[in-house]
């Protein structure tokens, strides 16, 4: 195992993240200097991805850039808001366990939130890809499709209201699942009680580690955003402002 990083004078065995707007631009690969930086981080450190995006965008935002890495194995990956995980095994990229829906939830949760969209006028009629999205152990409705330029999703619910609008009308027809507010304009679905604090204690438990142990960068820790429930457990978290703040703060505790 490895040593770890240093930050304000504690020392933490993993290092976890959110995904977009914390290590790339939503939907994007991370950049040359962010890769060079985690490559650093995952010679020290063991590192975990956490993020509501499905294994796909993983590879290609993450994986394909940092290639063959001697220290792969240190990497840790949970999409779909750790209801699933996936980690090296010496060959592969293996599934350790995925907490799937059934299709009848599937069928309803996609139902539900469709019917959500049109009846508050938040179905879009220009998108970028797919608006609903069946990832297995969750379902996805992102307003604008899943390929939307950052600017554009930038731009679409700013203040948050039209999501939390959207989450609050399915989460009411849907009480056997948990509905949460996702990335800028998403709705996430998934089992019930299975948020990033759920994918945080399974591997924590899976790696014999405990909250001191890990220190948390993500970009939405306000209260409602998907990244608190990390913060809530008690893991040592930093809010960060968009890739770029992730970098800066990131580089002074992998490089002094």
């Amino acid at each position: 195992m490895s040593d770890g990083v240093t930050r304000d004078g504690k020392t933490y065995k993993l290092v976890m993240f959110d995904l977009d707007d914390t290590l790339a631009p939503s939907k994007t690969a991370m950049s040359d200097e962010m890769v060079a930086l985690f490559r650093e981080l995952l010679a020290t450190s063991m590192a975990c991805i956490i993020s509501g995006g499905q294994y796909g965008q993983f590879q290609s935002q993450v994986l394909d850039r940092l290639g063959d890495s001697a220290h792969k194995a240190n990497l840790h990956l949970m999409p779909t808001n750790g209801t699933r995980y996936i980690r090296w095994s010496g060959s592969e990229w293996e599934t350790v366990y995925a907490e799937d829906l059934s299709s009848e939830q599937k069928d309803e949760a996609m139902r539900i939130v469709e019917e959500g969209a049109r009846t508050l006028g938040l179905w879009e009629p220009q998108t970028w890809g797919p608006i609903l999205e069946d990832r297995g152990s969750q379902v996805t409705f992102s307003a604008l499709g899943q390929s939307a330029p950052v600017d554009a999703k930038a731009a679409w619910d700013p203040d948050g209201r039209k999501k939390e609008a959207l989450r609050a009308y399915a989460a009411e027809r849907l009480p056997e699942l948990e509905v949460r507010s996702g990335g800028s304009t998403s709705v996430d679905i998934t089992a019930k009680g299975i948020d990033k604090a759920f994918g945080a204690r399974r591997l924590m438990e899976l790696l014999h580690l405990d909250t001191a142990d890990i220190l948390f960068f993500g970009d939405r820790l306000d209260e409602g955003g998907n990244d608190r429930p990390v913060a809530d457990l008690g893991i040592d978290s930093v809010h960060v402002h968009g890739w770029e703040d992730t970098y800066r703060q990131l580089g002074a505790v992998v490089r002094g």
